[in-house]
């Protein structure tokens, strides 16, 4: 056994155990003066059996490791991250089952804990961190009891299995959290007895739980409100009281209170003590934010010009969580190839209508789209709902009415419809702005009835995206996505213009200009011009590839084609694009730099830039 500078190390074949006193509000009261720090050499890190795993994880767990890959060499520092890395160390290897470990770090050539720490070395020229993690220990015994109906175990948490640390643990947390869903609010560890054989290399875990009473959900108290009503507070929440409690209908009335967007916190705990046999009272403690945002964004392309947008939001206008919300945005300054294109949205939603996952809210809207074959002016009004089936389903639907009137080179235009628009998210990604996994599906279906001369039919889109990581996680990353849309029923012609599809521009094809790919058409006696289609079809990739921290750089190919009758077939075209980007993580999102220039189509030529904020999709 040593024993020195607030250390003590028990090393051995058969255990090890590593006590660490800090030292550093000392060192700043007797107030040592900083020495001048030489760069360190070399580190080198060895783990004996030569296990690339156990490896990373030494590298991960070590402070010194750290410090040298931010620069920072101060001998004092460096000695004080040696001291701890022996904890460290020896935690990383618990969790992968190892117990019998030896851990050497020397500092030229002198065991780190025999260095006292207010003796640090003047300079350190050399590191050297030896690891033995000896064998790996396994299960014997591993039980917890009692379990709820239906509770399933960690798979590491088994009898033979390797004997992670955070087996037991995460045991424990699924076992009480089965009967916290099941009722038993108050569940907690009675008895536990964890023992290790060295000899055998075997940890026998055997747990003790105490349910307890099944509860109901009692009354909800509010505390912090300032502007918001307590009865619509809980309304929005949505807990059942007088029903069984169950950890999910907790987590989820607080999920509701969040997302709102009125509160900066949102936090739901159960009394300490039952009530009325089996109540149990529950406290949700928030705090409001500013009840006002604002918001502005900007987007450049070299030959669509500059798009700008701006919104204000009121979060809760009348104390019941209502957001007013005002956007605009106005896209093609300075386009060489059609006018500027502007438009404003007033919603008002509100949230806990109907059911506390529903919101309902009106919209009204006007744009005007000044193309290069016509000019567009839409009023647009409707009734909104949206609902929240899970964090990863949403649905909406809504009813609206439409207007529309402008002319083009065949003459005046006009466009009356009644349209019933319905849609579903499914957003499986792991970062929105950013994402390195899993998946992102929007479907719309809006069957509309024109009035006078406009069309009836039935317009339906797909937006699929898909993300993978090839090796680290984030660190290479192929993105797909395909986009669908169609309408059906209605002639070309009958059909209002924006909902008809064109191909082109950042949103569908970069390196081809904005809307560029569509249908040519006459009407009357008039000339050819050019709208959108019935049929469209478009799909992207592209392979991210993060190359720091913060940067990363991307290869990307775009393919759309716009049809009459089809998809395919004779009444049809189609276009693409290439380039690469570069990407700079702001924690927001990153910044997008796109190149791109066409390679296939007659829609385009030349080299187009764009530049915004977040992924291209």
């Amino acid at each position: 056994m040593l024993q020195t500078g607030g250390y003590q190390v028990i090393a051995g074949r058969n255990r090890v155990r590593v006590r660490a006193a800090a030292l550093a509000g000392l060192v700043a009261i007797l107030g040592v003066a900083a020495v001048p720090a030489r760069a360190l050499d070399r580190l080198d890190i060895a783990v004996a059996g030569g296990s690339e795993a156990l490896t990373e994880a030494v590298n991960q767990a070590s402070m010194v490791r750290s410090l040298q890959a931010q620069g920072q060499t101060d001998p004092q520092d460096l000695l004080a991250a040696a001291r701890s890395d022996y904890a460290r160390i020896l935690a990383a290897m618990y969790a992968r089952g190892h117990y019998s470990v030896e851990i050497s770090i020397m500092i030229d050539g002198r065991e780190a804990a025999v260095i006292p720490a207010l003796e640090a070395p003047r300079a350190i020229s050399a590191i050297r961190i030896a690891v033995d993690p000896g064998l790996p220990f396994r299960f014997g015994l591993a039980r917890v009891q009692p379990l709820a109906t239906g509770t399933e175990l960690p798979q590491a948490f088994r009898s033979g299995a390797v004997a992670e640390s955070g087996a037991v643990s995460a045991a424990v947390n699924t076992a009480i959290t089965a009967w916290r869903e099941a009722g038993h609010a108050k569940a907690i560890v009675a008895r536990d007895e964890v023992l290790a054989d060295h000899a055998a290399r075997r940890i026998d875990a055997d747990v003790r739980l105490d349910p307890g009473p099944r509860l109901r959900f009692g009354r909800l108290e509010i505390l912090g409100e300032a502007r918001m009503r307590e009865a619509r507070i809980r309304k929005i929440a949505g807990l059942p009281e007088g029903r069984t409690f169950s950890e999910t209908a907790l987590r989820r009335a607080e999920t509701r209170l969040r997302r709102t967007g009125i509160f900066a916190s949102v936090a739901l705990t159960e009394a300490e003590r039952i009530t009325a046999l089996d109540l149990l009272g529950v406290t949700a403690t928030v705090v409001e934010q500013k009840p006002r945002r604002y918001a502005l964004g900007v987007e450049v392309a070299s030959l669509d010009g500059v798009s700008l947008s701006a919104s204000w939001l009121h979060r809760n206008l009348l104390g019941g969580g209502e957001r007013l919300g005002v956007k605009g945005d106005v896209t093609n300054l300075g386009s060489g190839q059609s006018g500027v294109d502007y438009g404003l949205e007033v919603t008002l939603d509100r949230p806990a209508t109907l059911s506390a996952d529903t919101t309902a809210g009106v919209v009204l809207s006007y744009s005007r789209q000044d193309e290069i074959d016509y000019r567009l002016d839409a009023v647009g009004f409707g009734l909104r709902f949206s609902q929240v089936f899970s964090e990863r389903l949403t649905a909406r639907a809504g009813l609206t009415y439409d207007y529309s009137e402008g002319r083009d080179p065949g003459g005046r235009f006009f466009f009356r419809n009644l349209s019933l628009p319905i849609g579903v998210t499914w957003d499986k990604r792991d970062v929105a702005n950013n994402p390195t996994k899993g998946f992102y599906l929007d479907a719309t279906a809006k069957p509309f009835a024109g009035l006078g001369t406009t069309g009836s039919g039935l317009r339906a889109t797909v937006d699929a995206r898909a993300y993978r990581s090839l090796g680290e996680p984030g660190r290479l990353v192929v993105a797909a996505r395909v986009q669908a849309g169609s309408v059906f029923g209605s002639e070309l012609l009958k059909t209002p213009r924006d909902d008809l599809f064109f191909s082109g521009g950042g949103g569908t094809v970069r390196g081809q200009p904005y809307r560029s790919l569509g249908v040519a058409v006459t009407r009357g006696l008039g000339p050819q011009f050019l709208i959108g289609g019935r049929y469209f079809l478009a799909g992207s990739l592209e392979l991210r590839a993060r190359v720091s921290d913060r940067v990363s750089v991307v290869g990307f190919v775009d393919w759309g084609s716009i049809g009459l009758d089809g998809f395919g077939g004779a009444f049809s075209g189609s276009h693409a694009g290439a380039g690469l980007g570069l990407r700079y993580d702001t924690g927001l999102g990153p910044i997008r730099v796109d190149v791109a220039a066409p390679i296939s189509g007659s829609t385009g030529n030349g080299v187009q830039v764009y530049v915004g904020l977040g992924q291209s999709f």
